[in-house]
């Protein structure tokens, strides 16, 4: 749905770690994560399943994944 995202933590060596994010950018999108051969991929989907864009990234190297869903309703404030 669009407004999720998933920000992903890498460690990129010497240089310290690297954070990167993917976004559901238009309506109708979402973001899938899997999990394959020591390979993490985040891609953004269309309604039919094409893959928009993609990151990949080696399994060892990820240290942090972490899913920001948009909420599909508003709760309603109470004054």
């Amino acid at each position: 749905m669009k407004g999720d995202r998933v920000e992903i933590m890498i460690d990129a060596g010497g240089e310290g770690t690297r954070t990167y994010e993917v976004a559901a950018t238009r309506a109708g999108r979402r973001v899938e994560i899997t999990n394959r051969r020591g390979i993490v991929e985040v891609s953004e989907v269309t309604r039919t399943g094409t893959a928009v864009r993609t990151a990949r990234f080696m399994g060892s190297r990820v240290l942090a994944l972490v899913e920001y869903p948009i909420a599909d309703e508003q709760e309603p404030q109470s004054d």
